[in-house]
């Protein structure tokens, strides 16, 4: 296992929580110093005090905050975003599995908008027809893009039983469709344990920092009950932990490197390696548009490998790193820096893991997973092909 670990939070707005990125935290006295070439920012500066109509309501600290969102702005990359301090209080949060509003996953998208990674598996999002690559236009009657996600997910979010007016633009159809959805205290749990006949099914929804534990547990009990195989189930899954990822790696796959991180040189600055002790049960991996981040780290991992065969659809593409950097007074900056790459080299950012076996999902499909196996055509082909072997 790794000694050295550095947490690194991937993912997700889960409403109270974070934007879809795998981050790395930081703390540093200053990345900022005093330098001549603002001397055009502090002449627009003056102009502004000076003549604006209601320079009287010109507040110091918002000036400021407004500068150095446009300075991190122009970089024209959605994962990166200078954080104020109330913003970077939200990204340090530790996940509690517990979360009040509507379970939706959002991420900036490079056209400019909020995208649904994926609604949480039985949450009011799901409930209410919300679906991976839907765009979010506006919340109770408030436009919102990407660079407004973080206020995106402070206006979703809200105590149980309270209402949101969200409009959607569909990925299927293009069209737009608003939804009013209420909002409730929503547990996650990372790992679920089933069986299929003489199958094991582990669907797991996030990863978690106990995500690579209660994994092992679970298959371990699964394999100590004679399955004669494992369905994997990472549907729908935004990412997380990415130790948790590797943890998992390490229990199912042989001696080999299992994810490595290259810097804007193309340097190896990490390379995660797996040990040659693992359950080699037989085990088949569903995945989709909304699986994300550390479930597409583990996904590509298995596949390179030829570990398991890979069944659903073309995964989410994404695949890079974000520092977040404590600033002394409580702000930071999150800044992308490094990129994922599978054992093989493949990139997986903005291309995602193509799965052996394409599968759509039927059109009256009521949802995904054990309890709807008569209409889950994915998980059917999962099962299928472990019978095969």
């Amino acid at each position: 296992m790794k000694n050295n670990k550095l947490l690194k939070v991937a993912a997700v707005v889960i409403l109270i929580l974070t934007t879809a990125v795998v981050t790395r935290i930081y703390t540093v006295k200053s990345i900022l110093a005093t330098n001549e070439n603002f001397g055009k920012v502090v002449l627009l500066e003056k102009y502004l005090k000076e003549n604006y109509l209601y320079n009287k309501d010109i507040k110091e600290e918002k000036l400021e905050e407004g500068i150095l969102k446009g300075l991190v702005a122009g970089l024209e990359d959605p994962y990166s975003q200078y954080l104020t301090k109330d913003e970077m209080k939200k990204l340090s949060e530790q996940t509690t599995g517990k979360f009040q509003g509507i379970g939706v996953i959002i991420s900036p998208a490079e056209d400019g908008t909020v995208t649904v990674v994926s609604p949480i598996k039985g949450s009011p999002a799901d409930r209410a027809g919300i679906e991976s690559g839907d765009k979010i236009l506006k919340i109770n009657g408030k436009d919102f893009s990407a660079d407004k996600i973080d206020q995106a997910s402070k206006e979703m979010r809200g105590e149980s039983g309270t209402s949101v007016k969200i409009l959607i633009l569909k990925k299927k159809n293009l069209k737009t469709k608003e939804v009013e959805i209420k909002r409730e205290e929503i547990k996650i749990d990372s790992v679920l344990k089933n069986k299929i006949g003489d199958y094991g099914y582990i669907g797991i929804t996030m990863f978690d920092e106990e995500t690579g534990k209660d994994f092992k547990k679970v298959l371990r009990e699964l394999t100590d009950e004679g399955v004669k195989g494992i369905v994997l189930d990472m549907r729908g899954n935004p990412g997380g932990v990415v130790d948790s990822s590797y943890e998992i790696g390490d229990e199912i796959l042989p001696k080999a490197s299992f994810v490595t991180l290259k810097n804007n040189k193309g340097e190896v600055i990490e390379d995660y390696k797996t040990d040659d002790k693992y359950n080699d049960i037989k085990m088949v991996v569903l995945v989709n548009e909304g699986s994300a981040s550390a479930s597409e780290i583990l996904a590509g991992a298995i596949s390179d490998l030829h570990r398991a065969k890979i069944v659903g659809k073309k995964t989410y593409g994404k695949g890079v790193v974000q520092n977040v950097i404590a600033l002394p007074e409580g702000d930071g900056l999150k800044l992308t820096t490094s990129e994922y790459f599978t054992p093989s080299g493949d990139s997986i950012n903005k291309l995602g893991i193509k799965p052996d076996v394409e599968v759509d999902l039927s059109e009256n499909v009521k949802g995904i997973g054990v309890d709807y196996l008569k209409t889950d055509t994915q998980l059917q082909k999962a099962l299928e092909i472990l019978k095969e072997k």
